[in-house]
């Protein structure tokens, strides 16, 4: 008779424990320890399947060729994947419910199907009725496109090895359990296990493999984090469900950049590429008080993004600082740089940030847009017209360069900007025979705000 071993096992980061355990010692979380049966099983050398017996070689005589990709048929998606999926990779998709993960991996088995790779699509959230008639819906339906709704993984290998598919996904990986584990399906030593057989599946039988995952309340992926660890792609969707903007953003690339982002938009017939995103983020209103264009930069890719501020007294204190689009030690700190060089009484007022589309801004490149913004709106003064401004702030007030400078400017010039400011320093950069727009090199936040709200205007205004 089999012995079996009891543990007990964080369901957030797998950490295993002899006895019950209140608090994490791993990941810190209260209360997330369950009582799991380990049978302990003969394995194999599954390594061998992965390494395919090579031998130890001189690095220089590893071929350098570049694997061969095929494309998905959404620009954005092969843009953050690098270029297209690589045969045998696995790739994580996660997401909020609703956000249109399974809309969008739909869509993509369709477009590889009509190239003529054949194409499994296993369900365990749903029926096959429901996939074809979301299918109908998205304009998704392909001779090569074999749908099944499975969760049982030994079944799902033996589907595998029938159809033989060039791309498979899997909606969701917290679905799908072993006969061999007595663990319930999503817990962490079903999503382990059925996460690295797949992969060693994948490797084996040169299968690219999309896996749908779900996330926690804190929007964490749902499962154990060497689950990130196993797959070669880790992909997050971001974006309120109650807006169009869908964000997918490479948090993990085995094959390529993960600066690069994906932007979607959503309709009646699924999510829509959006290749020229900076209109999408413009404001439709110009001129506005206490709002600043950024022209940011994802990866490759310049955006131009509407920040707004809004700074108000209030008689309660301390007063409350509020965004969900950048970081708030980097506003306080900004704020701090405003009250101690620009001597603006600002420590008093409720301070509020937010960005168009719910892109959120992590680059130190915004850092004189936010100061400018969050200034115009305390002294309540419009801005120079048609003009972005991005630099980075010290803490002495100065004004620092940033890299590709030549890229924001030139998205700026195509969108119809005709004032640029920016570091002295990355004046040097551009090219001084364009003349477009007008541009202003500034060293300090108080050049900065001297030009970016000039008094002929205001005075106007008044």
């Amino acid at each position: 008779m089999t012995k079996k071993n009891t543990v007990f096992m964080c369901q957030e980061c797998g950490y295993e424990s002899s006895k019950w355990i209140g608090k994490c010692p791993a990941c810190g979380k209260w209360n997330t320890f369950v009582e799991e049966t380990v049978a302990p099983t003969p394995r194999q050398d599954k390594l061998a399947i992965i390494s395919a017996n090579e031998k130890p070689q001189p690095i220089g005589k590893v071929d350098t060729q570049d694997l061969p990709r095929f494309i998905t048929g959404s620009g954005e998606l092969d843009r953050v994947l690098g270029g297209g999926i690589i045969p045998g990779s696995v790739i994580l998709i996660a997401g909020d419910p609703g956000i249109g993960k399974s809309s969008l991996t739909l869509a993509v088995c369709a477009n590889i199907a009509r190239i003529g790779k054949k194409v499994l699509y296993i369900t365990g959230e749903e029926s096959a009725r429901q996939i074809r008639m979301r299918a109908d819906r998205l304009n998704a339906i392909a001779d090569d496109l074999y749908i099944c709704a499975e969760t049982n993984f030994e079944r799902i290998a033996t589907h595998i090895e029938n159809v033989k598919p060039q791309f498979l996904v899997i909606d969701s990986i917290q679905t799908i359990f072993k006969n061999s584990l007595e663990s319930a399906p999503g817990s962490v030593s079903q999503i382990r296990e059925c996460a690295a057989d797949l992969m060693r599946i994948s490797k084996r039988e040169g299968i690219a493999t999309f896996i749908i995952g779900h996330v926690t309340k804190d929007g964490n992926l749902a499962g154990p984090r060497v689950l990130e660890h196993i797959v070669d792609t880790v992909l997050f969707f971001e974006g309120e469900r109650t807006a169009d903007l869908r964000v997918l953003r490479a948090i993990k690339n085995r094959f390529g950049a993960t600066s690069e982002i994906g932007l979607f938009e959503m309709r009646d017939i699924g999510l829509i590429d959006v290749p020229d995103a900076s209109k999408l983020f413009l404001p439709e209103k110009e001129d506005d008080i206490g709002s600043v264009i950024i022209p940011t930069v994802e990866g490759t890719r310049p955006l131009l993004v509407e920040v707004q501020a809004l700074v108000a007294p209030t008689p309660f204190m301390p007063p409350r600082r509020t965004s969900d689009s950048v970081d708030i030690k980097r506003i306080q700190l900004l704020l701090a740089v405003l009250e101690k060089r620009v001597h603006l009484s600002i420590g008093a007022c409720d301070v509020y940030v937010k960005t168009s589309g719910g892109i959120k801004i992590v680059e130190p490149a915004a850092d004189l847009a936010i100061i400018i913004a969050m200034a115009s709106s305390f002294a309540n003064r419009k801005l120079l017209p048609k003009c972005v401004v991005f630099g980075e702030v010290g803490l002495g007030g100065e004004v620092r360069a940033v890299s590709k400078a030549r890229q924001r400017v030139e998205e700026a010039r195509r969108m119809g900007f005709t004032s640029i400011i920016l570091p002295k320093k990355n004046f040097f950069e551009l090219n001084k025979s364009e003349n477009s727009s007008k541009i202003i090199a500034v060293e300090t936040v108080r050049d900065a705000l001297r030009v970016a709200m000039p008094r002929e205007n205001n005075q106007k205004q008044e």
